[in-house]
């Protein structure tokens, strides 16, 4: 009997990149028909679904306005909603002066990424040069920007960042979302997933709103709040329109080769089944926007390219090419904020 050659190896990283070398997700998008984009929805979704698990039992949102003052054009709101028994969501809520409570427009929620400031920085809050700084860098006050086009707004905290971080170093030495990710893992609740579940409160919410239509709710984010717009606008229906800056990139080339991402935006089987553009994928029909940064040293824009050629193979398939739109931009890893205005003017 001719037994497997057996190679050496006592590298864990070696061990990665060889275990998914020819690893192709088991629902990876592979026809090029509408008929084979409804069988692939079909299969898919529901798997993708599973995969996340179970979300939490919804309760009251009991939302309360803490605050709400003038700050130039924009009314600028502090909002707490219960998000389920033991968990509440603290956000900023920005809107033009002038918007009528008229139940007739459009919103956004603006997610953060792995930042210090979590919402904070997305909602334009300059309480320090240091938040200055990371706006100026990233580009980072989407949130701000879009109520000053005309959107409300709706900027929240992620579980573990802003004032949802349990101190400013709650673990010395490691990295907070892995360690929520392996103490949730023990019971079968992953960050991802509850965070996933605070965004469709955050839609429950606006729909509470007179000012908003519930038919026009979009949703954007950079970096991890890309992560998040992706993973949210694929399993909530009520996200109408989504725009994904700097995330949809092979998650072998971002995760297992460079380690860049942690227990806050991953559940686990999750590149069993699916690569990051097949989740982005399950958004189509819905109008999308693809944000690449030419210069992007967080997720090269090779591999971000990759990412939206494979988006794009499904939009094809689905007949919704059309909506599917990209801006490369020669900048770095930050909110290009080129198309993004007229992408949600459009579509919302």
């Amino acid at each position: 009997m001719k037994m497997a050659r057996v190679t050496r190896n006592f590298s864990m990283q070696a061990y990665w990149e060889k275990v998914t070398e020819d690893w192709t997700p088991l629902l990876k998008f592979r026809g090029k028909t509408k008929a084979d984009w409804r069988a692939w929805r079909r299969k898919a979704l529901p798997r993708y679904l599973e995969v996340l698990g179970s979300f939490p039992k919804r309760v009251p949102l009991q939302a309360v306005v803490e605050s709400s003052v003038e700050d130039g054009a924009l009314i600028r709101e502090r909002v707490v909603f219960n998000a389920e028994t033991f968990m509440a969501v603290p956000c900023q809520v920005l809107r033009p002066k002038g918007l009528k409570a008229n139940r007739k427009n459009p919103a956004i929620i603006c997610s953060h990424g792995h930042g210090p400031y979590g919402k904070d920085a997305v909602a334009g809050i300059r309480s320090s040069p240091e938040h200055e700084q990371n706006i100026k860098t990233l580009n980072y006050n989407y949130g701000e920007q879009m109520a000053q086009a005309g959107f409300l707004t709706l900027s929240p905290d992620l579980r573990g960042f802003g004032e949802r971080k349990d101190g400013l170093d709650p673990f010395p030495g490691r990295d907070a979302c892995n360690i929520n990710f392996i103490k949730g893992a023990l019971r079968n609740l992953y960050t991802l997933t509850l965070n996933i579940w605070d965004m469709k409160c955050c839609v429950d919410y606006l729909e509470t709103r007179a000012e908003v239509d519930k038919t026009r709710i979009g949703m954007m984010g950079l970096s991890q709040g890309g992560t998040m717009t992706a993973f949210t606008a694929a399993a909530e229906p009520r996200i109408k329109v989504a725009d994904i800056s700097g995330y949809i990139n092979p998650w072998r080339e971002f995760a297992i080769k460079k380690a860049n991402f942690c227990g806050a935006q991953i559940v686990p089987g999750i590149y069993r089944y699916f690569d990051t553009a097949d989740i982005a994928g399950l958004i189509a029909p819905r109008p999308l926007l693809l944000e690449m940064g030419i210069y992007d040293d967080c997720f090269p824009i090779h591999d971000l390219l990759k990412g939206y050629e494979e988006v794009r193979r499904i939009y094809r398939a689905a007949g919704a090419q059309e909506h599917l739109w990209k801006d490369v931009f020669p900048g770095p890893h930050a909110f290009a904020g080129r198309k993004a205005f007229e992408f949600f003017r459009k579509y919302l």
